[in-house]
């Protein structure tokens, strides 16, 4: 459910959520928010109005953050109580995804999960929890940006795919929000914003940043159908270390496009897989990055303080130079030359690289303009790999090579 501001969406989502319980039975339930503090203030309390308030169904456990229902509750529900079978509703944060990965749950509501802090990973996890039973999610949304919930939700309805629903609506919908607030938003927001806060209707947002990527398959887009890269193309890698999130780009080049004559990584890039793991050492992160490889990829990763962590995984037997340049925006340049050149060809499975390509964006300032500032840049791991390779492989001037071709 993509609904403008303050168009209801939330209030509906208990309600579906109870039609769930009663068709599916005693058993486990899941209600996830991007983060605590938006529990709190949006969903818990429209939850506890219906099964708490209204209802009289059980009971909310703050410390557990856990609804159980009761034997009234279960009686009044199922026409019967089974005390080996509780009813209970749990409550997570997708800004903490380890935290849904222990539930196995028969349906689930998601709220505001179009917010960045909802990311692809979560959704992931409460698909893993859902597999079992076979569970229905209901999403109830605003949307924010154009990553993974249009990509792997709003897309594949789109497309045709009955496991995918869609259902849209203006804020005006709720009959008590003003149609004159309404206007006032169309006339003075600018028209991006209004259309995604107001009318739930994705487009893309001012600051994203890679504004020459497009998600779509060629020849309009990047995007193309997985396929077996040969042996003998060169292979690249872009890593960004880090003890949580280590990130790898891997990238083939196909020699027929390269031009005569010219340096290894000028022709056409495919970007075929990407790793993202954490607690491990050097030694096993570069055993899993080598692995299924032909070779040793040309490696480049990691900021100039890094050196401790290029020698660790060159004693592992993965070399990683240091990157040709310091500065961030021009490498972010570098790879949106790449993209205006269709110089970079996305293998259309690789949807924890597409979500972030299409959610790494400039903080806005109050009119709703581009700041320099990058919003959560420290999430985008793999936008951070994938940067430090392009960079070397984008015409760098041989006196700033770290590796010589």
């Amino acid at each position: 459910m993509l609904a403008g501001t303050q168009g209801g969406k939330t209030s509906f989502g208990p309600h579906w959520l109870y039609r769930e319980i009663q068709l599916c039975g005693p058993g486990d339930y899941i209600v996830v928010t991007p983060t605590y503090p938006l529990l709190e203030k949006k969903a818990l309390p429209e939850f506890l109005r219906l099964f708490e308030r209204w209802l009289h169904l059980g009971k909310y456990h703050s410390q557990r953050r856990a609804f159980e229902f009761s034997e009234d509750g279960a009686k009044r529900t199922f026409g019967h109580f089974d005390p080996d079978k509780p009813t209970i509703v749990w409550f997570g944060y997708a800004a903490d995804p380890e935290s849904l990965e222990s539930a196995t749950a028969k349906a689930a509501w998601l709220d505001e999960a179009g917010q960045k802090k909802f990311r692809l990973p979560a959704w992931e996890a409460i698909l893993r929890r859902l597999s079992l039973a076979e569970g229905r999610v209901l999403i109830t949304t605003t949307p924010y940006d154009l990553g993974w919930l249009k990509q792997q939700v709003c897309d594949r309805a789109e497309a045709g795919d009955p496991d995918y629903a869609v259902v849209r609506f203006d804020s005006t919908e709720n009959p008590l929000f003003p149609r004159a607030e309404f206007e006032r938003a169309r006339k003075t927001l600018p028209g991006w914003k209004f259309l995604l806060f107001y009318r739930a209707i994705f487009t893309r947002p001012a600051g994203l940043i890679y504004e020459h990527y497009e998600d779509a398959p060629r020849p309009q887009g990047h995007l193309c159908p997985r396929f077996t890269v040969p042996h003998e193309w060169p292979r690249y890698l872009g890593l960004d270390f880090g003890g949580v999130n280590t990130a790898g780009c891997f990238y083939a080049e196909d020699p027929g496009t390269r031009a005569l004559g010219a340096k290894p990584g000028t022709g056409t890039l495919y970007l075929y897989r990407t790793y993202k793991a954490g607690g491990r050492t050097a030694k096993s992160h570069a055993a899993e990055l080598l692995r299924g490889e032909p070779g040793v990829p040309v490696c480049v990763g990691g900021s100039h303080s890094e050196d401790q962590w290029r020698a660790e995984f060159k004693q592992a037997g993965l070399p990683v130079s240091e990157p040709p340049i310091k500065d961030v925006e021009v490498g972010i340049d570098r790879v949106n030359g790449a993209h205006a050149e269709n110089k970079i060809v996305v293998f259309d499975d690789l949807t924890d690289y597409r979500d972030q390509k299409m959610s790494y964006s400039r903080e806005v300032d109050e009119n709703g303009d581009p700041t320099e500032a990058i919003e959560n840049k420290a999430s985008y791991h793999l936008l951070d790999a994938e940067r430090y390779i392009i960079a070397r492989l984008r015409d760098v001037p041989p006196s700033r090579r770290a590796v010589s071709f």
